[in-house]
This record gives structure tokens, sequence and C-alpha cells, in this order.
């Protein structure tokens, strides 16, 4: 089970990274401008009254509506989407189904998506600690 805290060491320990506030939110600067590539999900609870943050789910940039409709494909405990997210390029994840591993490997690519250039390549250069092989 994977919570914020995990979601915040991961998102802050990638290059250019920033948190906005007083959102929780993670993002980059490209162009100029800061660009969240994961954030709380901003639910819907009544139709007439403004979004609340749900804190039990992070929406997660993904590259396409491909990559999108294939992450939805895999878990609908997971990962789900809702009609705000039509056609934008993001999926819905329920922090407490997913390991600290599956965050890792959505929050790094969802950084990718937009991170500069640079920062990507300076990261995929850097040489990655492996964790100690078991004794048998």
């Amino acid at each position: 089970m994977a919570t914020r805290a995990d979601l915040r060491r991961i998102a802050m320990s990638l290059p250019g990274v920033h948190a906005e506030t007083p959102r929780f939110a993670f993002a980059v600067e490209r162009k100029g401008k800061s660009k969240a590539f994961v954030w709380t999900w901003q639910e819907r609870i009544d139709p007439r009254k403004a979004r609340v943050p749900n804190d039990k789910v992070v929406a997660v940039r993904v590259a396409d509506q491909d990559e999108k409709a294939a992450i939805l494909s895999v878990d609908g405990d997971k990962f789900f989407t809702e009609p705000h997210y039509d056609g934008y390029p993001a999926v819905l994840v329920r922090l407490a189904e997913v390991s600290v591993a599956e965050l890792r490997k959505l929050v790094v690519d969802a950084w990718r998506c937009l991170a500069p250039e640079a920062a990507v390549a300076a990261f995929d250069a850097k040489p990655r600690k492996r964790a100690p092989a078991k004794k048998r």
C-alpha cells in the first residue's frame, strides 16, 4: 500500500520537481510554466457544489490516450477515470491499492511526460542504487 508520504518522497527525488502549494501536487517547469504531473484528485461529491480534495486518490499524467487505456485495463480497483478527465492524458490512482513500486513507475513515467529533455537525459544517465541481493 502506497501513501502520500511515499508519493512525496518519490516525486521530490526527481530532478527539477517542486511541490505546489496549497494543493498536494508536484510539478516541473516547462517553457516558463509550472506543469503538474501528479496531484490530489478533486472529487465531485455534489453536482451543485465545488469539488473537494480526496486524499486517497491522485491524478497521474500519462503520455497519451493509448497509455491511459492500457493502464485503465489493468485493474479497476487501482486505476479509474471520470468524465472530467475524458480526452485528458491522466488516470486516477487509489493509493491504498498500489504498491510503492507501482507508484514509483507511474510517477517517474508521469514526470518524463513533462520534464525538460535535459533533465530526463541526466536522470537516465545517473547510476541507480540497487537493493542488496538476498542471501539464500
